[in-house]
């Protein structure tokens, strides 16, 4: 699938990125600040900031060694974070790793394959799972990195070849990939064994999609929402880990790709942004798996997609970057579930999209990239 612009407001003004960017990544890290990394603005960029929601203000952190966006960012058991991959606008197999102690990027070894659109999952052995993406037509290759020899290993290749799918740790330790496209967009679904390093089908999604999310929710099931089919659908669908079946759910109020899902700590699932038809989104709604229904909430100050959606430790949501359709964003905001409000936080360094957001054990947020 072509990378794509897709479609996304009662506040106050709390500040932006540094940097406007979409398609970055965003990592919570385990100080509780917020690592946002690369993307797009419209040039892929390297650059890294902070968001620290004591202050709610960004700070620029060392750029890492290599523009990208459409990368991964992971956080590992020891705080340092993991990317992988992307697009500087050619697929790269590059990996490095920050320290959020240091604030200092490290180069490692590379990736087996070239991959972007991809997933990387941290499993429950402190290995990191990679798999799919594109290169530039989807791939099934997976690979292994290990954090205690710095080194990567093939394992098992998925089932289907796909990219811009999505990967869920579950509670049982094995990891549930969904849709993707390769090109057209597709609803199988598969597990990956750790214990066993292989991978086995498990039923269909009731709707092929693609530029979807899932959310692991606190019942143990599996919210997936939205996406690309190949217009912006609005049907959603859980996955019963126990019995390896899927059901259907109530529909969100409006169709959306490129949007974000966030499970909040009361465990509602906070949908936000994206696009369909009707352009850029700024809307949002709260997932109630006890009822299984979906209600508005508060609006964006901004209409995005592109974005990253964090939560935060004192339990409320950081939104950073993306696109409005009309230009890259630098701006941020906070959703307060308890008041179902944002308000504009500090505003990051660089525009970007595609970027990534990370937190970190201190508290803060890493931006990177773009």
């Amino acid at each position: 699938m072509n990378t794509c612009k897709c479609f996304l407001v009662a506040s106050t003004n709390v500040g932006s990125m540094n940097q406007s960017r979409a398609w970055h990544k965003a990592t919570l890290l385990a100080n509780g600040k917020v690592l946002v990394t690369g993307g797009s603005n419209p040039l892929t960029i390297n650059t890294a900031e902070l968001y620290d929601p004591s202050t709610e203000t960004w700070t620029t952190t060392s750029s890492m060694k290599h523009q990208r966006s459409t990368h991964t960012a992971t956080l590992l058991t020891d705080g340092t974070v993991l990317v992988t991959g992307g697009s500087n606008p050619h697929t790269i197999n590059s990996a490095e790793l920050y320290d959020p102690s240091t604030e200092i990027w490290t180069t490692i070894s590379r990736m087996n394959h070239e991959r972007r659109e991809h997933t990387a999952v941290l499993l429950k052995n402190e290995k990191v799972l990679v798999a799919g993406g594109s290169n530039p037509s989807a791939i099934n290759s997976a690979e292994l990195y290990d954090p205690s020899t710095g080194t990567w290993t093939t394992t098992d290749i998925m089932n289907q070849s796909r990219a811009w799918h999505t990967a869920t740790l579950l509670a049982n330790g094995k990891v549930l990939v969904t849709g993707g496209s390769n090109p057209l967009t597709i609803n199988t679904a598969e597990l990956y064994d750790p214990s066993t390093e292989t991978w086995t089908t498990t039923g269909t999604m009731s709707q092929s999609r693609a530029l979807h999310t899932t959310t692991l929710l606190k019942n143990e099931k599996v919210l997936v929402t939205g996406g690309s089919n190949p217009s912006a659908i609005n049907s959603a669908e859980l996955y019963d880990p126990s019995t390896g079946t899927w059901i259907n759910t109530s529909s969100m109020k409006i169709s959306r790709i490129d949007f974000t899902a966030s499970v909040l700590t009361n465990g509602k699932v906070l949908v936000a942004g994206g696009l369909n038809g009707n352009g850029y989104l700024s809307s949002a709604e709260l997932y109630d798996p006890s009822t299984e229904t979906w209600t508005t909430t508060g609006t964006m100050n901004q209409p995005r997609a592109w974005h990253t959606a964090t939560l935060l430790k004192n339990e409320k949501v950081l939104v950073t970057g993306g696109d409005n359709g009309t230009d890259y964003l630098s701006s941020a905001e906070l959703y307060n579930p308890s008041t179902e409000t944002w308000t504009i936080t500090d505003i990051m360094k660089s525009q970007r999209v595609e970027h990534t957001a990370s937190v970190l054990r201190n508290g803060k947020a890493l931006v990177t990239g773009g």
